[in-house]
C-alpha cells in the first residue's frame, strides 16, 4: 500500500509522462486557433478567415519549462494560459511553480508569463505540486485549481484589480489527478476532484465568494479522465471514465449515467450543439484503439442513449472540440506523427465531419 507521500510522487510521475494535448480557441474576430506543445513552447496555427477552411502557417509561442497547460477564455475572448513550470534546483531536484499568461487578440503575442507561485515551502513537497486547471468567471475573475504536493486541493484567484489573492486550502487529502473546474454562466465556480475511492465536489456559496462544504460521493474515476460542461444555466455535467462502465455523466443531484464508449486513459472533450433542432451534447475521446471517437446525446437526457462513432483518426491524446464562426463543430487531434489535424461538421442531418485536414 502506498503512503500519502509515495502516492503523490507516483501521481506526479504519471502526469509528467502524459502528452499535453491540443487546444482550440475562437477569437473575437471569429477565427479559430490551435495550439500544440512544441519543444520550449506552443506551436500555434490560426485560420486565415473566420470559418476556414484554410489555416495560416504556424508560429511558436514561447512557453519555457512547462510540463502541463490549461487554457480558458473570458467573455472578451481573451485566452488565459495556466501552466506548471518545472526548473532544476541549485541543490538538486526541481522547483515547481504555476505561471499565467494572456493572449488578448487572435494571433498576437502573449503577455509575459507571470508566476503565481507554489504554496509549499518544503522543496520535496513543492516538487510534487500538480497540474493547474484555469477558468474565467463572467465577472472576469480568474480561478486556478491545483492538486497540492500532499494530495489536497489548492485554489488561487485573481482580484478585480489584477492582483492575486493568497492560495486557498480546501483541506482534503488523497486527490490523485487534475480536477475538473467550471465557471458557470450564473457566476459560480465548481470543482470536482477524485481520490482512489471517491469524488469531492465544491461550489461557491455566491459568485466570487467562499467555498461551501465538500460533498463526497463513492465513485470510481480513472486517473486523468475528468471533464465538465455547463449543460443548462448554472448546472454542470461531469464526465469521466469508470474502469468498469466506460464513460459516465454525472450531475451532483443524481446518480452517474453510463454512456458506454471505449475510452483510453485520457480525458474527454465536450461541447453543446444544436442537431436536428435538438440541444445535444457532443463528446469526444481517444478510444482504446488509439483513434478518436465521437458521441452524441440529447443534452441532460443521456439515459436515452448515446450514439458513438469511431472517426478512424489516430491520435496521441484527447481530441478538442469547439464551434467555428458558422457554428459548426470542429474537432482537432494530434496525429501519431505529432502533427495536428482538424475535421469540420458538414451540412445535413445528425453530426458528420468532412475529411481530416492537416495543419
Amino acid at each position: 500500500m502506498l503512503g500519502q507521500g509515495a502516492r503523490a510522487t507516483s501521481d506526479a510521475a504519471h502526469e509528467a509522462r502524459r502528452p499535453w494535448g491540443i487546444w482550440l480557441t475562437r477569437g473575437k474576430d471569429g477565427r479559430l486557433t490551435a495550439y500544440v506543445p512544441d519543444g520550449g513552447g506552443l506551436r500555434r496555427w490560426t485560420e486565415k478567415r473566420p470559418g476556414g477552411p484554410a489555416w495560416g502557417e504556424s508560429d511558436v509561442v514561447p512557453a519555457p519549462e512547462l510540463t502541463h497547460l490549461s487554457v480558458a477564455q473570458n467573455a472578451d475572448a481573451y485566452v488565459h494560459f495556466a501552466g506548471r513550470r518545472e526548473r532544476p534546483a541549485a541543490e538538486g531536484g526541481v522547483t515547481v511553480d504555476i505561471v499565467h499568461a494572456i493572449q488578448y487578440q487572435t494571433g498576437r503575442p502573449l503577455s509575459a508569463w507571470q508566476s503565481v507561485g507554489n504554496p509549499h515551502k518544503e522543496a520535496d513537497v513543492g516538487a510534487r505540486f500538480g497540474a493547474p486547471t484555469v477558468v474565467v468567471s463572467p465577472s472576469g475573475e480568474v480561478t486556478i485549481a491545483v492538486r497540492n504536493g500532499r494530495g489536497g486541493m489548492m485554489v488561487r484567484r485573481e482580484r478585480a484589480d489584477g492582483r492575486w489573492r493568497r492560495w486557498e486550502d480546501l483541506r482534503c487529502r488523497r486527490i490523485e489527478q487534475v480536477p475538473a473546474v467550471v465557471a458557470l454562466s450564473t457566476g459560480y465556480v465548481e470543482i470536482l476532484a477524485a481520490t482512489d475511492k471517491e469524488t469531492l465536489h465544491w461550489a461557491q456559496d455566491k459568485p466570487g465568494g467562499g467555498w461551501g462544504d465538500v460533498q463526497r460521493s463513492k465513485r470510481v474515476v480513472a486517473p486523468g479522465s475528468l471533464a465538465v460542461l455547463e449543460t443548462s444555466p448554472g448546472r454542470a455535467t461531469y464526465y469521466w471514465t469508470d474502469p468498469a462502465a466506460g464513460v459516465v455523466a454525472y450531475r451532483t443531484d443524481g446518480e452517474p449515467i453510463d454512456l458506454g464508449g471505449a475510452p483510453s486513459d485520457d480525458t474527454h472533450a465536450a461541447v453543446r450543439a444544436e442537431l436536428d433542432g435538438l440541444d445535444c451534447t457532443v463528446l469526444a475521446h481517444r478510444g482504446s484503439s488509439g483513434t478518436a471517437f465521437v458521441g452524441v446525446a440529447v443534452t441532460e437526457d443521456e439515459a436515452n442513449g448515446v450514439w458513438w462513432s469511431d472517426t478512424g483518426a489516430p491520435c496521441l491524446t484527447a481530441p478538442a472540440l469547439i464551434h467555428d464562426a458558422h457554428d459548426r463543430v470542429v474537432m482537432a487531434v494530434v496525429g501519431q506523427d505529432g502533427a495536428p489535424r482538424v475535421a469540420r461538421q458538414t451540412d445535413g442531418p445528425g453530426l458528420s465531419f468532412d475529411e481530416w485536414r492537416a495543419l
